[in-house]
């Protein structure tokens, strides 16, 4: 479309999640409870790790990390859903809508990322347990955590700046419940192949690398933990990798799912469901994940509790 045919918008109006009055306090008790114990699980996650000097090690520095990206990307979607299941107008404004995509954004590729230093991080400490720290040192962790958050803002930035230089000259009203992608593609009057374009090669490459990373991580570590003599052993190696394993099958899963389709095949009321799964309760998931199956910070707890 031509520049003079293209009017902006200077707000949007989410949908929401339901267009059922009856069911709007049904998802603001159930979700809200969701965000309490996302924000409680991954604060405590952060802070546990902390104030505890036992958990002071590589695999513990990139769990509290993990932690905060979950508590970042699912705050800037949660708090403002459950405001707009409360009121009839739910409109946000364009550089509101922005911020919100971007801060979404940043966390979720930076999370993809960390999964696959994390699998690294597995690697080390089951094929070179005694060198773990040296390998580990803290200056390289600080590295891998600058590379992950640098290429987390950078792929943030291109999909923000192509999404927000579209024509929005039709409908204002986006059917879902907070700013991404595929919704806004799906209301643009601009030619949008661009950004499916850069969605399947920049997100692409990001989730490509990681699943790749993961993949030749865990070659390594099922090859070292094969040369372990003792069942006992094997099992205590396979199980320090398990709440990795189930993070990464849960997160990318989704990923994949949600992104990797083309705009033709969305199906943006079903797909709500999917984008609640992986906004709010995937963070809420993660560290109890980590805390359930982990007995250092069962240990921890314990000992936090016992202070106290």
């Amino acid at each position: 479309m031509e520049k003079k045919n293209c009017s902006s918008v200077d707000e949007f109006i989410f949908l929401g999640i339901t267009k059922n009055p009856d069911m709007r306090v049904t998802f603001f008790t159930t979700l809200l409870l969701v965000y309490l114990i996302n924000l409680l699980a991954n604060l405590g996650m952060i802070i546990l790790i902390r104030v505890n000097t036992q958990l002071h090690t590589p695999m513990y520095f990139f769990l509290s990390h993990l932690s905060f990206c979950d508590l970042c990307y699912s705050t800037a979607i949660g708090p403002k859903m459950l405001v707009d299941l409360l009121v009839e107008e739910k409109s946000i404004p364009i550089v509101g809508c922005a911020l919100q995509f971007f801060t979404f954004c940043i966390f979720a590729d930076s999370e993809c990322l960390l999964l696959a230093v994390m699998a690294y991080d597995r690697y080390q400490a089951i094929s070179n347990p005694l060198l773990y720290t040296v390998n580990m040192s803290s200056r390289l962790c600080s590295l891998l955590m600058a590379g992950v958050y640098l290429v987390g803002t950078a792929d943030a930035l291109i999909h923000t700046t192509l999404t927000f230089r579209l024509c929005f000259c039709g409908s204002n009203e986006i059917n879902h419940f907070f700013c991404d992608v595929p919704p806004l593609l799906l209301i643009s009057c601009s030619d949008t192949e661009v950004n499916e374009l850069a969605i399947f090669t920049i997100f692409g490459f990001i989730e490509l690398s990681t699943i790749s990373g993961v993949l030749v991580s865990y070659c390594y570590i099922i090859s070292s933990v094969l040369k372990i003599g003792s069942a006992e052993g094997r099992f205590k190696a396979f199980s320090t990798c398990a709440s990795h394993l189930t993070a990464v099958a849960v997160f990318q899963g989704t990923m994949l799912f949600m992104y990797f389709r083309p705009s033709s095949a969305y199906s943006l009321d079903q797909d709500k469901m999917t984008s609640l799964f992986y906004t709010l309760v995937i963070p809420m998931l993660n560290p109890l994940i980590y805390s359930l199956r982990n007995k250092d910070v069962k240990e921890a707890v314990v000992k936090l509790k016992n202070k106290w």
